[in-house]
């Protein structure tokens, strides 16, 4: 295993921020994992640590074939982990949505730039990411309809589910659109958890990611076979939204089966303590998201239901 810093900022106030790289192997670049970019991603961070404590174990066997190199950035945003802040502290800007970056530009600019030219050119980009709303998944794979998207691909990871996406506008500045752009097979894996850790979530994302290595011949590393993943579209997911705003109790989680007329969520009045609105399922299905925050707007997504296919 070799450490060492792939990008620094000076800073004229505090000690300079460092990203640092762990790399495994020699030869080409062929995989490169990315964790905590946004400040909360605890889960993330966590999961690409004991990532790199079980490649360092490999590598001392000699399980890392020839010519192949592996490399791990299990934090982007340093600074802003340190301070418990989701965005960059300074301007609240997200590093995910700077993507390539710019040389000479803003401050996240540059840091995406930066981490970028160190991670392009790997034929794998595999990212620890979360969602932009407070939530729990069921743990899989999701990626970008590029037109340079592999489903198949995904489906090596072994998880249960693959989500299918449409990039809308915004989308063009993450890491995973661009490292599709520049010819890298990108995944994005979600797990149970992000400003908390999970362990059972995080230690399948490492069994996942180490599934697949093995399936394209990067590691020797024996595991059990996953499942055949069901590939998603995400309109194809129902969006339950909220009716009123308030104290949010949480009554089923990812995972759990529902049927038509379950009452999966309550709403409680912030002063009174009545509950003033359930959350109902209007189908039968899976949870495949719901929100965590112990507060909740109108009209938001609480939940997000795979429909049961006879629907």
């Amino acid at each position: 295993m070799k450490k060492e810093v792939i990008y620094t900022l000076k800073s004229p106030y505090r000690d300079d921020m460092r990203i640092t790289g762990y790399s495994f192997g020699k030869g080409e670049k062929t995989a490169c994992i990315v964790g905590a970019i946004r400040g909360n991603e605890i889960q993330q961070l966590y999961t690409c640590s004991q990532l790199i404590k079980t490649l360092t174990k490999l590598e001392k066997k000699n399980s890392i074939t020839k010519n192949c190199e592996i490399l791990i950035i299990p934090c982007v945003n340093p600074h802003s982990i340190n301070i418990g802040k989701r965005f960059w502290a300074m301007d609240n800007t997200d590093i995910n949505r700077m993507f390539p970056g710019e040389k000479n530009g803003e401050t996240t600019e540059r840091i995406a730039n930066g981490v970028f030219e160190k991670v392009q050119g790997y034929t794998y980009g595999i990212q620890f990411t979360s969602f932009y709303m407070p939530g729990d998944f069921i743990p899989h794979i999701r990626m970008m309809e590029t037109g340079h998207h592999s489903p198949s691909l995904a489906n090596l990871f072994g998880l249960q589910y693959v989500v299918v996406r449409k990039p809308r506008p915004y989308d063009t500045m993450t890491l995973n659109y661009n490292w599709q752009l520049w010819n890298t097979n990108a995944f994005s894996l979600y797990t149970n958890a992000t400003d908390q850790i999970d362990e059972e979530s995080a230690k399948h994302a490492v069994v996942a990611v180490l599934r697949f290595l093995t399936r394209m011949g990067v590691i020797k590393y024996n595991s059990h076979s996953g499942y055949i993943a069901s590939v998603l579209q995400e309109e194809d997911l129902f969006s339950l939204k909220t009716s009123a705003s308030g104290i949010y109790r949480r009554l089923r989680k990812p995972g759990d089966s529902v049927e038509r007329g379950d009452v999966i969520g309550e709403i409680i009045h912030p002063y009174e303590g009545e509950v003033i609105s359930q959350i109902i399922s209007p189908t039968d299905g899976i949870i495949f998201f719901a929100h965590t925050s112990p507060m909740i707007m109108e009209n938001v997504v609480a939940y997000k239901i795979i429909r049961r296919l006879h629907q």
